[in-house]
Order: C-alpha cells, then structure tokens, then sequence
C-alpha cells in the first residue's frame, strides 16, 4: 500500500466513524458474553469443523466466522483491552486513508479469513478448537499499517522499544510464525492471525491492481 493506492485525508475527528463503531461493537458484545456466557459460546464464538467430535453440542455456523470477531475471552480483560488499543492505535489512520467503506470490508476481510485459516488449521491436525476475538482482524491492520508508514515510529509497551513499523510487524509475524510451528503460548490461534495478515495482503493488492 502506498500514496499511489490511497490518498491520506487529515481527520476531520480524533476517531473514525467505524473504528469508534467497531470499538463499541466489541465492547457490546463482551458485555453479552458476561450476562449470557453460555448462549454466546454456543452460537457466536467459531467452532472447528470437527468439534462435534470431540466437544459434546458443539457445532460450526456460517455466521461464526463474523460473530467471533466481536466475542473475546472473558477470562482475562487483557485479551479485549490489547485488542481494542491495537484497533484505535492503527486503525484511526488506515480509516482516514482508505475511506470508511474501504476500511469497514477490509477490517471483514481479515477477519473472515482468519476464521477461515483457523477452520483450515483444525482439519488439517485434526485438533477441535473454539475461536474467539478480534485479533485477526488487527493483525491485517498491522499489516496496512506497515506498508501505509513503514517508516513511522511505533513504541512497544513491554519492553517500551521505539521500532519503525516495517520492522515490527516484520518480526511480530516472524514470532507468530514461529510460535504456531512450535506450539508456544497454547490456546493462542497463531495461524489465524497470519490468515489475517494474509488476506489483508491479498485485498491490498487486489486494490492496487483495480487502481492501475
């Protein structure tokens, strides 16, 4: 993505109509999943195409694959909280670049097709999974953000590292990578987040190509 695919437009507010709508979605739903967990994990978190097999009433929904996106763990505020800071943080200037409706199917795209990764993931090792947040979603965003300013400085929080973009997403998908062959940090769906990327990837040059 460069300034030859999108023109950058100086924000008429500090939040995007569709970030500030995503924001709000995520926190409805998990608001949702705290008053009505079991009725949430039923139907709106992403279930394998095997996890009948192994999970008692478990089933896959087409609509899953949206409605994961906005359900996150409710064990734990971190895994909500990182994820919305990444999608205010990134996706505040990919808006203003892309344009809402732009942003608004690219933000799908990606988290379509992380489900979509991690429903291919599952049959191939044969391992029943339930899927849940926006993660994929944000690692797309990352990915548009490093090729939109590859050379804008970002600040890690732990440890508190400035890095220009490229080179961080460069290696934060270097380590997903990594720790999905490996194994590291169970119940972390690695490959979906590169699905995200990955689709993400493909949109943008998609974009580019309809542009020429």
């Amino acid at each position: 993505m460069n300034d030859n695919v999108y023109r950058y437009q100086r924000p008429g507010s500090a939040l995007p109509n569709v970030v500030f709508a995503l924001l709000i979605a995520n926190g409805l739903g998990f608001a949702l999943q705290n008053f009505f967990p079991e009725l949430t994990g039923k139907w709106l978190a992403l279930y394998s195409l095997n996890a009948n097999q192994y999970l008692d009433g478990a089933q896959f929904w087409p609509w899953q694959l949206v409605t994961y996106g906005f359900m996150h763990s409710t064990q734990s505020i971190y895994h909500i909280l990182f994820n919305m800071l990444a999608l205010w943080m990134f996706g505040r200037d990919l808006e203003h670049v892309m344009g809402s409706r732009r942003f608004v199917v690219f933000w799908f795209v990606c988290v379509i097709g992380a489900g979509l990764t991690q429903l291919v993931v599952s049959v191939i090792t044969g391992q029943p999974s339930i899927t849940v947040g926006a993660s994929g979603g944000v690692f797309g965003l990352l990915l548009a953000f490093a090729m939109t300013f590859p050379n804008r400085t970002i600040v890690l929080l732990i440890p508190p590292i400035p890095m220009k973009a490229k080179y961080f997403v460069l290696i934060y998908g270097l380590i997903t990578l990594y720790l999905g062959f490996s194994g590291g940090v169970a119940r972390v769906a690695h490959f979906a987040h590169l699905g995200g990327m990955l689709f993400g990837f493909l949109l943008i040059q998609y974009w580019a190509r309809v542009r020429r």
